[in-house]
Formats: structure tokens, C-alpha cells, sequence
């Protein structure tokens, strides 16, 4: 099996010329979201807690604005296997209508209503008032990110993915910087404690915006063609439409999905120390498994630019063969570090640097140890899913094999054993990791039957 690993010369280094940067990017945003959640858990369990909460409908947005992302990739990348930067400049215009309206929708939501929304996450008062202020202001955040991630996806797709690496560097820089200053009051500015980590967000989401503005309109290798933008034309949205939408629709459902995760920790009996524990854990599986998205970006690129480019059914399913294969090795690599860092590092260090109660600190390590046993097999999944089933145009079935196990079992299974049964937490947590137990055969399967390779640019 693992002979598909030996590819012709320069295949591996073309590989890790493009995931690299995606690496680094992912890397980037992701300690940016750490350090947020550092700087905030040093205020206490309730304020990170309470961040938690808050950010459950950001993170809708941050998914439906990375299904808008993926979905325009689909084209985007074969295009580029034809040389077609007309039709590039198209799809990113219906992109950035979409990106833009849906966060702007949901940031007037989050602005005019706070309370009723953080209500719905959890029913703690105190977690409510604490995250009303930050709610309403980083939604609008994201209004911004959605038309800067958007263009710095279709410089990915297009071989350039250390743009979005810069770009994302800088503003977490930023970022950073401004959360030490607002959140503790540092440099004559007033300690704003949880509202400060929100308004450092939105104002390194303008800074990006404005970088991202400025490159597009001087970028040679990719021409901006203002008109294409703003009136891509029925033919493109139609395409968009049908190879997109499930994507979407996937990101967006799946988003949701793991929400109501997140929904179900906030109405436990033990709620503070289950949603500060998972504000953690969460955020170490986020920065472990850069590497595993890293690599599917990639994937997406390769095949879809192979494709694009007319390479025939047996060459493509080959490459993706390989990319999926080294996409386990790469998450049973970083299964063994997290196992060896839980008692070594988390435990004895980290947990007590974010100050975690007992209850809290013994919920961390169940997440733990949860998250890095499904290490490979998530690897492979993201892989799989959005990076080779959806280059190929099978949006609508990668969508079902990645929603209907969060659905139809992790969500159920966790509802009733957290909220009927009051089971242990380790019961719980293990609830939680149902969706990647169904989700590995149905992708292998979908993924040997060859059914979900299709030029869908020459369709134009």
C-alpha cells in the first residue's frame, strides 16, 4: 500500500513548495487564536469561558466564509490548469458577494441582539453579560476577513499561497499586540479586559483588509479585472453555484454542528469548567493539526490543476492516493507527539498556567487524549474531503460523508449522555469523536470508487 509514496522526481519538493506556506499560515491564525485565549484565560475561568460562548457564531462565520473559500477553489484551481484568469476573476467576484453579505447578515445579528444569541449557547448570566460586549463588536470583524481570505484563497489556488502566509502573519501581529495592550491597559490605554481582546480583533481585520486591497490592485501575476469582479456573469455564478453551494452548505452545517457541541457543554452541570476546558484543548488541536490542513489545501490545488489540465482518471487517482497516504503518516506522527506532551507538558505545565480547576483540568486531559487518538484518521478525512474529493467536483457527496456522522451521531450520542444520562465526562468527550469513527470507511469508499473525478471547467 504504502509503495504509492514513491512519486516521480520533484513531486515531493512541488508538494511542500505549497504546503509550507499553507502550514505557516494556519499556523499563524491559529496562534493568534491561542494567544487570545492566553490573554483572556489570565483575566480568569469565567472570561475565557465566556469567549468560548461568544465565539460560537463567529466560528459559523469562519466556516461558512472557508466553505465560500473551498468552494471557490474548486473552479479556481482548474481554471489555472487552463490558463483562464478571466474566469478566475469571475469566480472571485460571486465569492465575494456571498462572503460578504452572509457575514454582514450575521454581524448585524450579533450586534443587535447579544444576549439572546449567547442565550441560546449557554444559560449562565454571568457568562452572558461577560461576553455581550465582545459579541457585538468582533462580528463585524469578520466582514472584513471574508473579502481578505477570499482573495488570499484564490492566490492559493493559483501556486501563491505564501501571500496569504504574509498577509495573516501580519495581522496577527497586530493582533497580538493590541490584545496585551487593551486587554491588560498597557501604554497609558485603559485595562478593557474582555471588550480590548474584540476591538484588537477588528482592528487587525481592517489592517488585513487594507494589505490585501492594496496587493490586489498591484498584483502582476494575477491581473485584478475589476469588471470580471463586479459583474462575473450568469455562467460562472451557475457553475459557482452548483460546485460550490454543497460546499458551503457543508462548512456551513458542519460549523453548526459543532456548535451545538459546544451548545451542549454550555447547558452541563459542570458548564464553566467544560467550555473553559475545551477553549484550551481546543485551541491545541487547532495549532496540531496545522500540518493535516496544510497538506489538504494542498491536495486540493494538485488535483485540481492535474484535472484542469486533462491528465487522464488513472494518473489523477494515483496522486491523490499518495497524498492521502502521506496525509496518516503525517497525523500518526503528530498522535505520538501530543501523547508523549499530555503527561509530559500539558498537565504539569500548561494546565496550570491557564489556571484550571480540577474539574476543568480533568475534562482538558479526556479532550486530550480523545483528539489525539483520532489524530490519523482525521488526517486522512481532511485530506480526503476537502482537499481531493472536492477538487474533483463531488462536492455534494464529500458534504454528506463529512455533516451526516456529526449529525446523525456525535450530536445525538453527546446530547444524551451529557444532558439525559449526566454520564461521566470521559463518556461525553468520547461522544464527541462518534462523527470520526463513521467518517473514515465512507470516505475511503467514496474515494476508490473514482466516481468523483470531473473536469467541471470544460463544462463552460
Amino acid at each position: 500500500m504504502f509503495g504509492a509514496l514513491r512519486r516521480e522526481p520533484g513531486f515531493y519538493k512541488r508538494l511542500w513548495a505549497l504546503a509550507l506556506p499553507m502550514i505557516l499560515q494556519n499556523l499563524i491564525t491559529t496562534s493568534l487564536g491561542f494567544a487570545d485565549t492566553f490573554m483572556v484565560g489570565l483575566l480568569g475561568n469565567a472570561e475565557m469561558a465566556a469567549v468560548t460562548a461568544a465565539n460560537v457564531p463567529v466560528f459559523i462565520i469562519q466556516l461558512a466564509i472557508f466553505g465560500f473559500q473551498s468552494g471557490m477553489a474548486v473552479l479556481v484551481s482548474q481554471y489555472w490548469g487552463r490558463g483562464d484568469t478571466d474566469n478566475i476573476n469571475r469566480c472571485l467576484g460571486v465569492a465575494l458577494y456571498a462572503v460578504t453579505g452572509f457575514s454582514t447578515l450575521l454581524a448585524l445579528t450579533t450586534f443587535f441582539f447579544p444576549a439572546q444569541v449567547l442565550r441560546l449557547i449557554t444559560p449562565n448570566e454571568e457568562l452572558v453579560r461577560l461576553g455581550t460586549s465582545y459579541i457585538q463588536i468582533v462580528g463585524f470583524s469578520y466582514i472584513f476577513n471574508g473579502i481578505s481570505s477570499i482573495y488570499s484563497g484564490v492566490q492559493r489556488s493559483t501556486e501563491h499561497p505564501s501571500f496569504g502566509m504574509t498577509l495573516f502573519a501580519i495581522s496577527m501581529c497586530v493582533n497580538t499586540f493590541l490584545n496585551y495592550v487593551l486587554i491588560f491597559g498597557k501604554f497609558g490605554a485603559p485595562a478593557m479586559g474582555v471588550t480590548g481582546a474584540a476591538v484588537a480583533t477588528l482592528t487587525s481585520r481592517i489592517v488585513e483588509f487594507a494589505v490585501a486591497a492594496v496587493y490586489a490592485f498591484s498584483c502582476k501575476r494575477l491581473p485584478l479585472r475589476v469588471g470580471c469582479v463586479l459583474r462575473p456573469g450568469k455562467v460562472i455564478l451557475k457553475r459557482f453555484l452548483k460546485y460550490s453551494t454543497p460546499v458551503v452548505c457543508n462548512e456551513t452545517l458542519w460549523s453548526t454542528g459543532t456548535s451545538l457541541l459546544t451548545v451542549i457543554m454550555g447547558h452541563m452541570s459542570n458548564s464553566q469548567d467544560m467550555l473553559a476546558a475545551y477553549a484550551l484543548v481546543g485551541n491545541i488541536d487547532k495549532l496540531s493539526t496545522v500540518v493535516c490542513f496544510g497538506l489538504a489545501a494542498s491536495a486540493a490545488v494538485v488535483v485540481g490543476k492535474e484535472i484542469g489540465e486533462g491528465k487522464d482518471r488513472e494518473h489523477v487517482y494515483s496522486v491523490s492516493w499518495t497524498l492521502l497516504l502521506a496525509s496518516l503518516l503525517v497525523g500518526c506522527v503528530v498522535m505520538v507527539l501530543l501523547l508523549a506532551l499530555l503527561p509530559l507538558f500539558f498537565r504539569p505545565v500548561l494546565f496550570p498556567l491557564f489556571k484550571l480547576t480540577e474539574g476543568a483540568a480533568y475534562a482538558a486531559t479526556c479532550l486530550s487524549l480523545l483528539y489525539a487518538l483520532a489524530m490519523p484518521s482525521r488526517a486522512f478525512d481532511v485530506t480526503n474531503i476537502t482537499g481531493v474529493l472536492r477538487a474533483g467536483g463531488d462536492g455534494r457527496v464529500a458534504a454528506i460523508i463529512d455533516v451526516a456522522p456529526l449529525w446523525l451521531a456525535a450530536i445525538p450520542l453527546m446530547a444524551l449522555a451529557a444532558l439525559v444520562f449526566d454520564a461521566p465526562v470521559l463518556i461525553v468527550c468520547l461522544c464527541m469523536q462518534a462523527e470520526n469513527l463513521c467518517k473514515f470507511p465512507l470516505g475511503l469508499i467514496r474515494f476508490r470508487s473514482k466516481l468523483w473525478i470531473n473536469d467541471i471547467t470544460r463544462e463552460v
